[in-house]
């Protein structure tokens, strides 16, 4: 077995949401969800076949994004793997619609970090081991900080 990291860089102010699945029909099916979960937001997919012609089926509603996510799912090479990238939404507001589509089996990380992707590649093919999602913390917040957080999840509309 070789082991790899592959870096991914989510899209400018945007997110990167990258998972495993099982069937071809989860590119349609993740189409919808990113339609009508974040109305107005940018999305592009990508998701590799691990059968048949084993190729990388995408969509979108973005060129830019699309093709991130694309060459993303082609650098990590795994198979039954999906990246989507989002500009104009955050992943909280459709994270769980995603878990919830039949065809998800795991969603590694939905972050707006740049990533390392930890893959194994063996005679079978390649997979993801995990993902290493931003950096060490460099302390404790302090009562400031607590201040700071709760002002900026309700700035954001995602507290009352």
């Amino acid at each position: 077995m070789e082991l790899e990291t592959v870096p991914v860089k989510p899209p400018e102010a945007g997110n990167v949401i990258l998972g495993q699945s099982h069937f071809i029909k989860t590119v349609e099916d993740l189409a919808e969800l990113m339609a009508s979960s974040v109305p107005g937001a940018k999305w592009g997919l990508a998701f590799n076949e691990a059968s048949g012609p084993c190729l990388v089926r995408a969509d979108g509603n973005d060129p830019e994004l699309r093709a991130g996510a694309i060459a993303a799912a082609q650098a990590i090479g795994a198979g039954h793997l999906f990246v989507i990238f989002l500009r104009g939404g955050y992943p909280v507001s459709l994270l769980d619609r995603v878990r919830a589509c039949p065809e998800v089996c795991t969603v590694f990380c939905a972050s707006g970090n740049a990533l390392d992707v930890i893959v194994a590649e063996t005679a079978l093919g390649r997979g993801v081991l995990g993902v290493v999602d931003g950096e060490r913390p460099r302390g404790v917040e302090t009562e400031r900080d607590a201040a700071d957080r709760r002002e900026f999840l309700r700035k954001t509309g995602y507290k009352r």
